[in-house]
């Protein structure tokens, strides 16, 4: 279903139940242990693929970004301008 360099290559998957009751298959979700990083301050339109360009010369390691942080949804990461996101060293 995945690339084996993608993140979710070895996830599990599970059956549940979507809205409408039909039965489906999902990723469970993942445990991520805690990732030392580098804080990085949100500035105006900030991307995660950008700031991953700036700290590793490659945007498509943004979901590294993504995963140091403890945030569901990445794109909260950077709602507030002036917060910190975590950037690890990779």
């Amino acid at each position: 279903m995945f690339l084996d360099t993608s993140r979710y290559a070895k996830v599990e998957t599970v059956q549940t139940k979507a809205a409408d009751g039909r039965t489906v298959q999902a990723l469970a979700l993942r445990r991520l242990p805690p990732t030392p990083g580098d804080p990085a301050v949100v500035k105006d339109n900030d991307q995660l693929d950008v700031i991953a360009q700036e700290r590793y010369g490659d945007g498509t390691r943004f979901w590294h970004v993504a995963d140091a942080n403890s945030e569901l949804e990445a794109t909260r990461l950077l709602d507030e301008t002036g917060g910190t996101v975590n950037v690890p060293a990779i």
